[in-house]
């Protein structure tokens, strides 16, 4: 299954770029390019277009329904530190602080060793010896990196 689930998202992220970063699909279309069941693309969909990875779903059920997938602009997806602070919160699992320093690299806005150094900085290792609050650290964690390697990066 994550052989296919790799397919439709490689597909899609094909089409994205030759649409210049939006484009609308329909389920059953994509469903029956590769003999899948349109859940299948949901599950695509809810697990790898999602804001903390940089894009915008919206979709629409129905006979003349669609799927529009949109990747966003640092702008749109928080340009401001508050914004992405708000993304953040209190608390974060390390799957979405992942998305959010992998997003950040992909924008352009960090580059491979400021990543390498967040994603050491929140991983599960060096948080062991916390046994309560993991996720709200890893949050305050975050947030400090990103100002830090922001710096003046940012106008």
């Amino acid at each position: 299954m994550a052989k296919i689930s790799n397919n439709i998202e490689e597909f899609l992220l094909q089409l994205l770029e030759e649409e210049e970063g939006s484009l609308e699909i329909q389920r059953s279309i994509i469903a029956k390019k590769f003999d899948c069941a349109p859940s299948q693309i949901n599950y695509v969909l809810t697990t790898r277009f999602t804001p903390f990875k940089g894009f915008y779903v919206e979709s629409r059920r129905g006979g003349g329904g669609f799927i529009r997938i949109t990747k966003l602009t640092i702008t749109e997806y928080g340009r401001k530190r508050e914004n992405l602070f708000n993304e953040i919160g209190d608390s974060i699992t390390l799957e979405k602080a992942h998305d959010i320093v992998e997003a950040l690299y992909e924008m352009g806005k960090i580059d491979d060793d400021e990543k390498n150094l967040i994603l050491v900085s929140i991983s599960n290792r060096s948080l062991n010896k916390i046994r309560e609050g993991k996720n709200e650290v890893r949050a305050d964690i975050l947030k400090n990196m990103i100002v830090y390697v922001l710096g003046g990066k940012e106008k």
